[in-house]
């Protein structure tokens, strides 16, 4: 029994550079339900990024040439599509550098194949509930982007006029890095970019748990700043 309905099937695409785990992850894939497009590095990956539209890429961190860290993290300069980050290495700080560069989840290997297909349902599932309308959920957090109301759970949170610009620009972008020119650009914040930090900073604080370790707004290297989706 299928996993994914024939007719709306998610596309996922996946990049590993190694031919047989490629091949057996495609073949999986394919067996539960889903359209599946597989690449051996990320030079191929980009190519397939170009020319069709994917749901999720599942996409392994150690290739030779571009590895998967390098590949997330320019993807998500571009693009919000979701990615499922794998790798042999399970150490907590291997996930966070992962999370960190803008994946959606990270499975250390080896996995079985069953939960690989449960956390891409996860993903998918949570992406989608998170796009419904002009509503965008992230955590505890729901932010109506038309009435412009964040609630923590059932509580609001009150938001100046600045952080507000702030969160509908990354809002609408969600999984995407918006650097601190184009902020500018959009009139979101005023000033330098000093001045975009000192109201992100601000934004976080009524956030974050830890504003210092951020969750849900990151700072992307040399990008600019992303609202991840997720829990």
């Amino acid at each position: 029994m299928s996993t994914a309905a024939e007719e709306e099937a998610p596309h996922i695409l996946v990049v590993d550079d190694d031919a047989r785990l490629r091949q057996l992850l495609h073949r999986y894939l394919v067996q539960n339900g889903y359209y599946a497009t597989a690449a051996a590095d990320a030079v191929e990956a980009k190519s397939k990024l170009k020319n069709l539209a994917f749901d999720l890429v599942v996409l392994d961190i150690m290739m030779p040439g571009q590895d998967g860290l390098s590949l997330t993290e320019e993807l998500r300069r571009e693009s919000d599509v979701p990615i499922l980050l794998l790798t042999a290495r399970g150490t907590p700080e291997d996930r966070i550098a992962g999370l960190e560069a803008g994946a959606d989840d990270y499975l250390p290997k080896p996995f079985e194949p069953r939960e690989l297909l449960l956390r891409i349902a996860t993903i998918l599932r949570r992406v989608q509930a998170a796009r419904t309308d002009d509503v965008i959920r992230f955590g505890p957090f729901t932010f109506n982007r038309r009435t412009a109301e964040l609630k923590r759970d059932e509580e609001v949170i009150h938001l100046t006029t600045g952080e507000i610009s702030l969160l509908q620009a990354l809002a609408a972008k969600p999984g995407r890095a918006l650097s601190r020119a184009e902020l500018g650009e959009k009139g979101v914040v005023a000033g330098s970019d000093r001045a975009v930090d000192v109201q992100m900073a601000r934004l976080r604080r009524k956030i974050e748990d830890d504003p210092r370790q951020p969750r849900y707004i990151l700072t992307m290297r040399g990008s600019g700043y992303v609202l991840r989706l997720g829990s």
